[in-house]
């Protein structure tokens, strides 16, 4: 994106009247056969002076594993960000259906702690809008400050799929991309997740998308059950990593086979050491230990 007019809103948007939006705006463009244009909208939002809930937080670091502390976990900054970045994706100039949408990938810096007692500055935005074999993809592109500074504490970048949606004048690749091979090593861990876990992400995220929440809500989207959220299951693995990380890190996540609950999920967590022993890297994998199909991978790195 060349340029993009900042548009500052006086509080985070409410991500269930988000929701409601969405679907009142997929049902109108149905109805008139009409579509949001083919290019994307060049707006930030940005909301300032964000403050994180402790309650919430606390809650948080509880469901997905990560040890007390007064230092926002990456996974729940991206929580924080979200409404933001779905307010983007709900103007009625974004050209592709926001609903269904398929969170393919997620890239995130963050160099800098961020403590909750800080008031924060955050931004979004979309951009790159390119073609997929099955369909339209672009990058949500997410950034969090300290309030009123200029450095970027945190950037976070999640590449949506708008599958079965081709835009006029946007060209499929026309190489596939093909994963590599995966053959299941030995766990480090394995996770049971109950079929109320998309519902305890919600309550602690606020991302309450029906395809999480129940096998009701979820067949009502046209999914057989509720899936795990994906920053659920990576935030899970960030988790997993543990403290070695530091923080001050860059995280990187995958996703390639939902995960329909209830299930079980193994996990495996490789690390890598530089000269000297110090911690480098550690590369995370997660599949389905009855049929061996791979989840989602990642890393988690040292920022140089």
């Amino acid at each position: 994106m060349s340029s993009s007019q900042t548009v500052i809103l006086g509080e985070m948007p409410a991500l269930s009247k988000l929701y409601v939006n969405a679907a009142a705006t997929a049902a109108r463009r149905r109805v008139l056969g009409t579509h949001g244009g083919t290019e994307l909208p060049p707006y930030t939002h940005e909301v300032r002076g964000v403050r994180a809930d402790v309650t919430n937080l606390t809650a948080y670091q509880h469901l997905i594993g990560e040890t007390a502390s007064d230092v926002l976990p990456a996974g729940f900054i991206h929580a924080l960000a979200f409404p933001l970045a779905m307010s983007v994706m709900n103007r009625d100039d974004f050209p592709l259906p926001l609903l269904g949408m398929i969170h393919l990938s997620n890239t995130v810096v963050q160099s800098a702690p961020v403590l909750f007692t800080e008031a924060l500055d955050i931004r979004a935005r979309v951009d790159n809008l390119r073609g997929h074999r099955a369909g339209t993809q672009l990058d949500v592109v997410a950034e969090v400050r300290a309030a009123g500074q200029a450095e970027v504490r945190w950037r976070g970048v999640s590449t949506y799929l708008a599958k079965g949606v081709f835009l006029p004048g946007i060209d499929k690749p026309s190489v596939p991309v093909t994963p590599p091979p995966f053959s299941a090593p030995d766990p480090t861990a394995i996770w049971q997740l109950g079929v109320d876990t998309g519902r305890a992400y919600a309550a602690v995220s606020g991302d309450f998308n029906p395809i999480h929440l129940s096998v009701l809500t979820a067949k009502a989207m046209g999914l057989r059950r509720s899936l795990a959220h994906g920053m659920y299951l990576a935030s899970r693995a960030l988790a997993d990593v543990g403290a070695v990380k530091g923080d001050s890190f860059s995280w990187e996540v995958a996703f390639e086979a939902p995960v329909f609950l209830p299930a079980r999920v193994a996990l495996e967590i490789s690390t890598v050491q530089a000269g000297g022993g110090a911690w480098e890297r550690s590369d995370y994998v997660a599949w389905n230990p009855l049929s061996g199909r791979r989840h989602f991978s990642g890393s988690v790195a040292a920022l140089s």
